[in-house]
């Protein structure tokens, strides 16, 4: 449906733990096209599994899928595309389905996205160096030195140093156990 000119585009803000490589359709049309379904999401990503959830309630002639995909960049980029897309005759409801991870699989989320933060504060070195120890429960380590995280913020700019050592700070603090 488009906006008015007027209107700022809505916008939805999801935090790390928010986005999920499970994700459920809502709104699909009851006519047992679940391998369509599964080869349009199949597009964005490897899927893992693609299964009707039968116990949601949903309304009259429609399914709810639940959908798995192999890596998070993939549902992201799925749910970003396909939200609200029309798919035979009906407009999907994407959402992500955080409450199907396993405590393992959002520790290795969380830990990638520190990764993926920190080449980007600092692309020259090598990506690891913030780890994430299991054997430290949670009590996540950084092997960086002070001077490796100074200089990391010296090729940002004087402005932002103390946000991003805020940002790296709270990044490693904020593991769950």
């Amino acid at each position: 449906m488009p906006r008015y000119k007027d209107e700022p585009p809505a916008v939805r803000v999801y935090t790390v733990c928010d986005e999920s490589k499970y994700l459920v359709v809502r709104n699909v049309p009851a006519l047992g096209c679940g391998d369509q379904l599964s080869q349009l999401f199949s597009t964005y990503g490897e899927i893992e599994e693609c299964k009707p959830m039968d116990a949601e309630d949903c309304e009259p002639f429609t399914d709810v899928f639940w959908i798995r995909f192999c890596r998070v960049d993939n549902a992201r980029f799925a749910k970003r595309k396909l939200d609200e897309s029309v798919f035979l005759g009906k407009k999907l409801q994407v959402s992500y389905a955080p409450q199907f991870e396993s405590l393992h699989e959002t520790k290795e989320k969380l830990e990638a996205r520190r990764k993926e933060v920190l080449a980007r504060l600092n692309p020259g070195r090598s990506k690891g160096s913030a780890t994430y120890r299991p054997d430290m429960i949670g009590e996540p380590s950084i092997t960086a030195s002070p001077a490796q995280l100074n200089s990391t913020t010296q090729s940002i700019g004087s402005n932002h140093r103390a946000r991003v050592l805020r940002v790296i700070l709270f990044m490693t603090c904020s593991v769950l156990p």
